[in-house]
């Protein structure tokens, strides 16, 4: 019979707590959200022997129980309220044991809530390279609890942090840390009364934080700040006294114990690359370097991947349509949900080395660098250090970079954050920018190393974050604070990657780019099919009998063939989708976009990934040819009846890269936006003024360059 436990996963960042996590649970994760908040909640099973299964917490990193952003607030109010639906049986603190002493001041203080709790000793691999050597019997006998020395990166030690969850549950021997009675102690036996708790360091930390904490009513509140006041109850300076506290514990517990024989040398590696890497000048140079490279790498090693997965999807709608019976249910199938799907699929490649490469970076600790190298640049233009991590992981996605803004304990700096975030080029416009690279750019070297279509995406990105930047110096003016902000982080030294954790985020990424971007093309492709292939019945019936009364010859199949095409063309500008396009066309115009364009433009600001399927089954649809080609190939024969010319001229091209670049085309970005400001008045004054500059960017590009 199956016991099922449940485990909180608790540390400070950068400890590889989420490596654990992902040792633990494999690929049985899901990630919701915590209960009336938008902080992300992972969770997942593990098999811990023949009868035991542990649902795994993973909660947010954090140094204390002392909360600095919303993250961090939930380590508390998941631990201290046994009425939350994630409150944990037993804790796993997970700990750097290259860095002891600081890691376990947040293990004396969930210690002291009275958890059963093990503490688990990740990256005992590198200590012992840096010369630390920990003597774990003696440390895991002066807590009181179990400690596993274990390396997370290389999945030694698993084995036995399943068996030792399995036998904490029932036992909770861990010695409380300090005398928490000592900092406020009527106060402390007043909460006690009020909240019914015999655990004194519980009842610190309701008064510490209790405005935080949503277990409690209004009543309640009101109660407990009238018991600070009663016994006048600082808070800042109780906090100061206890960490120091706690710091002359942990000295006492760690002496004979932790033996650092190569303190001096312990940096010295790292230091010696943090010369180069931060450097005021290389470091920028070397990271456009990186840049370059990671772009290049998109387009030069995805290209054999891609041609087959595109191949693939041709010959299936070929095969599809030469096998299956001809009617309505074939060609909504081929022409509107293959080709769709197609046209997401073709870029998973591209998707997986993007999150591979920038997993490489993060897990290796250069992003940590490139955050502190941006940070004077950052307060110039009205942002904080902060800033730089939800806008480099906007590269990946913008919905959870603006979450990740919760960090930033400046409202402001916050604000401004989570209004340009948006403009970084994301993963989602990848799939438009590579498509429309491919048609206008040739796949030519410079100098024989440097690709140019890779330069051009390179150059896509840049053009995103510099208007990021550039949008938020206007915000500093615009928007009034009188807080003061400060950037504090710890640079991780430098370490190799974790190679199954990059195969991990590659296949995670990219399966979860399918199936959320894959819902919305399936759906966006089945309407659109449906408006590009009917239409008002006067315009179908007065298209027929035109054709109708055309005589050709049976034989002269070429001839058919463009009569055929003629009237799928005609057919689709005056089906409903044809005229949705080209009513909006007059728009669109003088920014060098015909009516089909127009129909891609409305149906991706649901998402911006959609353009490529619109794309592709507005051409399928158009198509009449018994041998279906690719949806490059479509395009790139594209004409403008008018002129004759290419419709996807240069000039074109980068008009539409750069009103993708520009525009809010993402409902779920919005949403979220306007879950983290709590108010409609951001994403709105968002929507507007990045159309405005998608608009005007695409106008003055295309009327200079056509």
């Amino acid at each position: 019979m199956l016991v099922d436990i449940k485990v909180a996963l608790v540390g400070n960042p950068n400890t590889g707590k989420s490596t654990l996590f992902n040792l633990l649970t494999g690929l049985n994760q899901k990630i919701g959200n915590f209960p009336g908040i938008t902080v992300d909640k992972k969770t997942g099973l593990s098999k811990l022997n023949s009868t035991q299964t542990a649902t795994v917490i993973d909660l947010p990193g954090t140094y204390s129980l002392y909360p600095k952003s919303k993250d961090e607030s939930i380590v508390f109010q998941v631990l201290a309220d046994k009425g939350n639906p994630s409150h944990p049986d037993m804790v796993v603190l997970v700990a750097d044991a290259t860095n002891l002493r600081r890691n376990l001041l947040l293990c004396s203080q969930v210690a002291d809530l009275g958890l059963p709790m093990l503490l688990v000793l990740n990256m005992t691999d590198m200590a012992k390279k840096e010369g630390i050597n920990i003597n774990v019997d003696k440390l895991a006998e002066r807590l009181g609890i179990q400690v596993i020395a274990m390396s997370a990166r290389k999945n030694e030690g698993l084995d036995k942090l399943k068996e030792a969850i399995a036998n904490t549950t029932a036992i909770s021997t861990q010695l409380a840390s300090i005398d928490s009675k000592q900092f406020a102690p009527e106060a402390i036996e007043a909460i006690k009364a009020k909240i019914n708790t015999e655990n004194d360091y519980f009842a610190l930390q309701v008064l510490h934080q209790h405005e935080h904490l949503a277990f409690f009513n209004e009543q309640d509140q009101a109660a407990i700040e009238q018991i600070e006041q009663s016994y006048g109850f600082e808070s800042s300076k109780i906090q100061g006294a206890e960490t120091v506290a706690r710091y002359r514990y942990l000295s006492t517990i760690l002496s004979d114990v932790v033996i650092d024989l190569g303190a001096a040398k312990k940096f010295k590696i790292t230091d010696k690359l943090d010369s180069i890497l931060t450097h005021r000048v290389w470091g920028f140079a070397i990271f456009l370097l990186i840049l370059f490279f990671v772009f290049n790498a998109i387009f030069s090693w995805s290209t054999y991947p891609m041609d087959l997965i595109e191949s693939s999807f041709a010959w299936l709608t070929d095969f599809g349509h030469a096998h299956l019976p001809d009617g309505v249910l074939t060609n909504l199938f081929l022409d509107g949900i293959v080709a769709g799907l197609g046209g997401i699929v073709i870029f998973i490649p591209q998707i997986a080395i993007l999150f591979a490469l920038i997993s490489i970076l993060e897990d290796t600790g250069y992003m940590a660098r490139v955050t502190f190298m941006m940070d004077k640049i950052m307060r110039k233009f009205g942002l904080s250090g902060k800033s730089v991590v939800p806008m480099i992981g906007g590269i990946a996605c913008a919905v959870p970079s603006i979450m990740s803004a919760r960090n930033i304990e400046n409202w402001k700096d916050r604000i401004i954050t989570i209004m340009v975030t948006p403009l970084v080029s994301c993963s989602a416009r990848l799939p438009v920018y590579t498509l429309l690279i491919s048609l206008v750019v040739p796949n030519e070297k410079i100098l024989g190393v440097f690709n140019k279509q890779g330069l051009a995406l390179m150059l896509m990105y840049l053009i995103s974050i510099v208007a990021a930047i550039l949008v938020a110096l206007v915000m500093k003016f615009i928007i009034k604070a009188k807080e003061k902000s400060y950037f504090i982080m710890e640079l991780p030294v430098y370490r190799m990657p974790r190679w199954k954790n990059v195969l991990y985020t590659m296949y995670e990424k990219s399966k979860t780019f399918v199936l959320e971007a894959g819902k919305v093309i399936i759906a966006i492709s089945i309407v659109l099919w449906v408006m590009a292939t009917y239409g008002p019945s006067k315009r179908f019936e007065a298209i027929e009998k035109k054709y109708a009364a055309i005589e050709t010859p049976a034989t002269d199949s070429v001839k058919l063939a463009e009569l055929e095409r003629d009237r799928a063309a005609e057919k689709l500008e005056n089906s409903y989708a044809g005229i949705l396009g080209q009513t909006i066309e007059p728009v669109i115009k003088p920014l060098g976009f015909d009516w089909k364009i127009g129909i891609a433009l409305i149906t991706s600001f649901a998402a911006r990934e959609a353009f490529v399927g619109t794309m592709s089954t507005i051409y399928s649809v158009d198509s009449a040819d018994e041998e279906t080609t690719t949806i490059r190939n479509k395009m790139r024969g594209a004409v403008n009846p008018d002129t004759g010319e290419p419709i996807f001229t240069f000039a074109t091209g980068l008009s539409l890269m750069l009103f993708y670049a520009f525009a809010m085309q993402c409902m779920s970005t919005v949403a979220i936006v306007y879950r983290e400001t709590k108010s409609w008045k951001w994403p709105v004054i968002q929507l507007v003024y990045m159309t405005a500059m998608a608009y005007v960017a695409s106008l003055v590009a295309y009327q200079v360059l056509k």
